[in-house]
């Protein structure tokens, strides 16, 4: 059995680390629900053929920091189901059943959409269990990926970061490492704020154009089920290629640790905003901050998802939403990097010990 969660076990947690079987259906799957201190634990279901516990167990951990530091009454959990998340479609309602019948008495975790999982899946776990975030309108959800919550939130975080990196937005040149969900709508806020989108990659390779891809005819283009990397509007590059494009401002929106202490030795943007949960290894976080790069962490940056979630779950509105997302993502990304910059310390020093004091302070409220 795998044991590298174990690695991330402290006195914040994890509370539960459940592991699921069920053969006849053909699932394999894990929660773990790192922390509910601040309330019942919010976050995702991440599927993926060559996700792991420990994989898990770290989003757990940034989920738990995101909520705490967003000041959301929630803890934080995540789960993961091993599969390809494009598969069959009837095969894939399936298998989301069956998870849900499986974590039904977990009634401490909420889950949502992540990466390979959406609203619709969020609407069949809904009707097996009663609990879920980020569900299609008609039954009274905020489709969070549809309406581009996380990229809302980044484009926030990149007003105030712009004066702690030395870059002015409107101009400023965009990389997008994961043309998805995130990627899609991070690049048309920025773009509405005036920045340029010099590159963009997904699975199948990157596209770069230095005087700024067309973002329209991209997103048509990939709605039509091609990589960008056959886009027209650009020179064709490899993926990997992506973190040396020439670039002011570059967002890391798929896997975890896209960023190492290789490839940032290549990297030429002034500014950092992690799209995805855990982009980068603490080495490669290290030798940016070493070299004048400012990083801001996941769960300070990308938390206008689960911001998002919160809203919808208490009864909220769409406009809501975004205004809370607006509210909070600019006061924490401006008291993270105030911190940082005050003390001399790196963003995710400071974004962790803010979040771990909210987590301690609301676990003394509770009954030991």
């Amino acid at each position: 059995m795998e044991t590298g969660w174990r690695k991330v076990i402290d006195e914040i947690g994890p509370l539960k680390v459940v592991l699921i079987q069920k053969r006849e259906a053909g699932l394999e799957g894990f929660v773990v629900i790192d922390n509910v201190a601040c309330g019942p634990a919010i976050g995702g279901i991440r599927m993926a053929p060559d996700i792991t516990v420990a994989e898990v167990a770290r989003l757990a951990r940034a989920m738990t920091f995101k909520n705490a530091a967003a000041g959301l009454p929630h803890g934080g959990g995540k789960a993961g189901i091993v599969g390809d998340p494009a598969m069959d479609k009837a095969a894939k309602e399936r298998l989301i059943r069956a998870f849900g019948r499986a974590i039904r008495e977990l009634v401490d975790y909420i889950p949502g959409p992540d990466m390979g999982t959406d609203e619709v899946c969020m609407a069949y776990l809904h009707d097996e269990i009663g609990r879920a975030v980020g569900l299609p309108p008609v039954i009274g959800g905020i489709p969070l990926d549809t309406i581009g919550a996380t990229g809302f939130g980044l484009a926030i975080c990149a007003e105030v970061a712009q004066d702690y990196a030395g870059i002015a937005l409107r101009g400023a040149r965009v990389a997008v490492q994961g043309f998805g969900a995130v990627g899609r709508h991070a690049a048309r806020f920025l773009t509405e704020r005036g920045a340029i989108l010099a590159a963009a990659a997904d699975s199948g390779g990157a596209v770069a154009n230095a005087a700024g891809l067309d973002l329209a005819a991209l997103l048509t283009f990939k709605a039509g089920g091609k990589s960008v990397r056959e886009f027209p509007g650009g020179t064709p590059l490899p993926a990997d290629d992506l973190v040396a494009v020439d670039c002011d401002i570059w967002i890391p929106a798929a896997r975890p640790d896209v960023l190492d202490k290789q490839n940032v030795k290549s990297m030429r943007a002034k500014l950092i905003l992690q799209g995805a949960n855990i982009p980068a290894t603490a080495e490669a976080e290290e030798m940016l901050h070493a070299r004048g790069v400012l990083s801001v962490p996941d769960f300070i940056a990308n938390a206008g998802g689960v911001i998002c979630a919160a809203v919808e779950y208490h009864g909220g509105s769409q406009a809501q939403a975004f205004a809370v997302i607006e509210e909070k993502i600019r006061a924490n990304t401006r008291t993270v990097l105030e911190t940082a910059r005050d003390q001399k310390v790196l963003p995710r020093t400071a974004a962790i010990d803010l979040a771990r004091a909210r987590v301690m302070e609301a676990a003394a409220y509770r009954r030991g």
